[in-house]
């Protein structure tokens, strides 16, 4: 079945993609559908965001679409930036912005204060109805430096404390299976697999 990943963030399709391979999904991006609308993130939660892009790309690709929106949430910064995650910097935001902004708000945070999560919301939706939602969390803390060159937005920053690594100092593979956006995925690969099942069963 075809499945559209509801994003024009390259690395996020190419990452996401890995993650449903190995089924019978075909990923589909946003690029392979011209005049697809732009979706106002403006919701006040993650799972707002994520609902909405999935159901107005449901309805004008007719398709089965999955679309996530994650953030940062850093617990001395109150929860921010949360949902402001991938525009924290401001009009013209880019990833090194976004993390020069968030290591300078936490320049004084001592370690034992900059605890940190990852959350990762996915809806999955077919034209005019939602499938299902469902989440994922990684909890670590953010250094003071960036490290690593893999991975995208706060990579570099985000420690996992079990690998003691950012997520920019992990492969591509060993994200992909330990990430907030690697355990949502799977909850929504399962889903999708159960959505074909179903659809086939009615055939």
């Amino acid at each position: 079945m075809e499945v559209v990943i509801a994003t024009r963030n390259k690395d996020k399709f190419k990452e996401i993609s890995k993650i449903l391979k190995n089924s019978n999904i075909k990923t589909l991006s946003l690029d392979d559908f011209p005049g697809v609308p732009q979706v106002k993130e403006d919701g006040k939660t993650l799972v707002d965001n994520a609902l909405k892009k999935a159901l107005t790309i449901a309805r004008f690709t007719r398709r089965l679409t999955v679309s996530d929106d994650s953030g940062l949430v850093v617990d001395a910064l109150g929860g921010g930036p949360g949902v402001y995650s991938s525009r924290f910097a401001g009009k013209g935001a880019t990833y090194k912005k976004n993390n020069e902004k968030l290591l300078k708000l936490l320049k004084d945070v001592p370690q034992a204060k900059r605890q940190a999560k990852f959350i990762c919301c996915v809806a999955v939706a077919e034209p005019g109805k939602i499938i299902g939602i469902v989440d994922g969390i990684h909890r670590g803390f953010i250094t003071f430096e960036t490290k690593g060159r893999n991975g995208f937005g706060y990579d570099p920053l985000f420690v996992c404390p079990g690998l003691n690594k950012t997520f920019a100092q992990l492969s591509p593979s060993l994200k992909n299976r330990v990430s907030h956006r690697a355990r949502a995925f799977r909850k929504a690969k399962k889903l999708i697999l159960e959505y074909i099942r179903k659809h086939k069963s009615q055939k």
